[in-house]
């Protein structure tokens, strides 16, 4: 089923590990819209999310709850059976290692080819569509060669073909330039731009690599498990919705599709707010005006101003100091911490009950 709405809808969308008797929350009501076409990247630091949000938006894991719809589809509903043709239909991987999705003893060519015939895709379309998306990633000269004669770029070019066989409408790409050099990677990200701009693929690409993030349509930041952040790509000439161009609103300019600095083009930064009105600021931002806990929030005639709560200094910095030794004690330690003193209150009443039985048998006896 499809649908006119965009591609990817994540609504508080949560997804919770059970390691023993531990469950870590690896997202914690994460909100999301990808437009359909949109060539967007998804950075954050180890642990934040960033795979969990792919491996469920690949239909890999199953998330907690909330609603994570691709393409009209809420993955969450999804049965075993239903998931497993979502992942063969709808959805193409490119991994950073490029032998996840390659057969050493294929040619280029019979990778590409065997999903479609995974697939039952008959022989003159696999043929045709094969042909093409070889073109397109520019390997149609290098078809029959075997995996060990093509160089680390040409392989994960490969990879993209070979991710794009069953024609997928939505391309996940797991740091697709972090094992290349620099030429290589650019040469990458030409031919996903290629395929987005040909095809009207999506593409949701994870990286650490600055280059490849300032290329992309926008950059979503996720930390903690949640939306933090978005930079927004705006071309040159392209107005604001005040109506001055980009570079007039001081943003300064931006990379142009070889990464080099273009003027006019800029990058907006935007705080992303969830569903119920919360953001997270930069901890930067946070630490140099020297608010911890609360804040204070005023509305002026330029936007809403946020400060340091006036005359809650002691009372910020208890606080504080509480909510760094929760995150020391953690769970289970706040759990053993209360059942200790609970222990101890029964042992202290225990010991007045037998206290007051020895009482009143020794005045019994008297």
């Amino acid at each position: 089923m499809t649908t006119n709405g965009p591609m990817i809808l994540c609504d508080n969308l949560v997804k919770i590990y059970k390691v023993q008797d531990l469950e870590v929350v690896a997202l914690q009501g994460l909100d999301l819209i990808v437009d359909r076409s949109e060539f967007m990247a998804i950075i954050g630091a180890s642990g934040s999310g960033k795979s969990t949000l792919m491996n469920i938006l690949g239909g890999l894991d199953h998330p907690s709850a909330g609603k994570a719809i691709v393409d009209g589809q809420d993955l969450l509903k999804l049965s075993t059976v239903a998931l497993t043709r979502y992942r063969r239909e709808k959805v193409g991987f490119v991994w950073q290692q490029p032998a996840r999705n390659l057969i050493p003893y294929l040619s280029v060519r019979e990778n590409v080819e065997l999903p479609m015939i995974v697939s039952g895709m008959a022989t003159n379309e696999r043929q045709e569509w094969s042909r093409e998306l070889l073109e397109a990633v520019g390997l149609w000269e290098r078809r029959d060669h075997s995996l060990s004669q093509l160089s680390g770029g040409e392989q994960q070019r490969t990879a993209i073909g070979v991710g794009l066989a069953n024609k997928p409408v939505l391309l996940l790409a797991d740091e697709p330039t972090g094992e290349v050099d620099t030429s290589t990677a650019q040469t990458i990200m030409d031919t996903l731009r290629h395929l987005n701009e040909t095809y009207g693929l999506t593409i949701v690409m994870v990286t650490h690599d600055v280059r490849a993030s300032a290329q992309v349509d926008r950059v979503v930041t996720i930390r903690d498990g949640r939306t933090s952040s978005e930079r927004v790509r705006r071309l040159r000439g392209e107005e604001s919705n005040n109506g001055s161009s980009a570079e007039a609103n001081g943003h300064g300019e931006g990379p142009d599709d070889n990464g080099q600095e273009q003027e006019g083009d800029a990058y907006h930064e935007y705080v992303v707010l969830d569903y119920a009105g919360r953001l997270q600021l930069p901890r930067e931002f946070l630490e140099k005006l020297g608010i911890s806990d609360r804040a204070q929030v005023d509305l002026t005639e330029e936007g809403i101003l946020i400060r340091p709560a006036a005359g809650l200094n002691d009372t910020s910095a208890q606080a504080a100091r509480l909510s760094d030794m929760a995150e020391q004690w953690g769970p289970q330690n706040r759990s053993r911490g209360l059942r200790g003193r609970l222990d101890g209150a029964g042992r202290g009443l225990r010991s007045i009950f037998k206290r007051s039985d020895t009482d009143e048998k020794a005045g019994d006896e008297s």
